[in-house]
């Protein structure tokens, strides 16, 4: 059982796409309150160790261990802040400390908050103008926790739809063709004129943005640091000097 009186609580924060400038008020009031902070080894590497801060780096593929670490020192008393990049609940550490908690539901009397982020998706796009401005889904390309087979059927079943598209991990070296095999199954179904954002390191000194028809894209193009978005159908590109801007109306027929 955890005490009412249990003075220790979880949060759970997005760090935002890498500027210090897009961290939330909220989630800055929150790691300055914080006796632990956990997350991935470069999410608390952002972190500036302090005073009565106790930092707790770990692994990319260690989840569900890292929340149930959380939780055990929230009920412990501790005042813990669980870091992601971008949002905690885009394809990151919220959904893996609920799956905890649904497991053991003792954890469920803990006050644990989701403090929101500022994702690489919405980084990426406003830096190319509003790509998203009408409907689009946003899918995972990583195919550690689902096989690549139910990727290519949502990408395929998306494009028929017309949504505008991001795709999160597009590639890496575990993974050298995910990507190319992603845009195969896009040129299947879609015009060659949809434009394709690559958003490299998005708000960081690192940024790259290019933006290429269809046909032109390719998968080393983008690597794990990388958001890419597909326009849908109705996405316009707007020419001037240097990357263009891309914007999809806010109505269709």
């Amino acid at each position: 059982m955890i005490a009412k009186d249990n003075p220790g609580w979880l949060a759970i924060a997005g760090l935002g796409p890498g500027d210090e400038a897009l961290v939330t008020p909220e989630v800055t009031t929150a790691l300055a309150q914080a006796t632990d902070v956990i997350g991935y080894i470069p999410y608390v590497a952002r972190i500036a160790p302090r005073d009565g801060l106790t930092l707790h780096p770990s692994d990319n593929r260690v989840e569900l261990d890292r929340a149930a670490h959380a939780l055990a020192l929230a009920a412990s008393g501790r005042r813990v802040v669980v870091v992601s990049s971008g949002d905690p609940g885009v394809f990151a550490m919220a959904a893996a400390v609920f799956e905890v908690v649904e497991a053991n539901p003792v954890h469920a009397a803990l006050d644990i908050r989701v403090l929101p982020g500022i994702t690489a998706m919405l980084a990426a796009a406003a830096r190319a103008g509003a790509p998203l401005g009408h409907d689009f889904c946003a899918i995972n390309l990583s195919d550690n926790l689902k096989p690549h087979a139910l990727i290519e059927r949502r990408v395929a079943l998306a494009a028929e739809a017309d949504f505008a598209m991001a795709f999160y991990n597009p590639r890496s070296r575990a993974r050298p063709d995910t990507l190319d095999r992603v845009l195969a199954v896009l040129r299947d179904t879609c015009a060659d004129d949809r434009p394709v954002l690559f958003a490299r390191a998005v708000s960081t000194p690192q940024e790259q943005l290019s933006v290429v028809p269809l046909p032109q894209a390719r998968g080393d193009m983008a690597d794990m640091r990388t958001i890419v978005i597909v326009g849908s159908g109705t996405t316009r590109v707007i020419a001037r000097p240097g990357t263009p801007i891309l914007y999809t109306p806010r109505s269709a027929s």
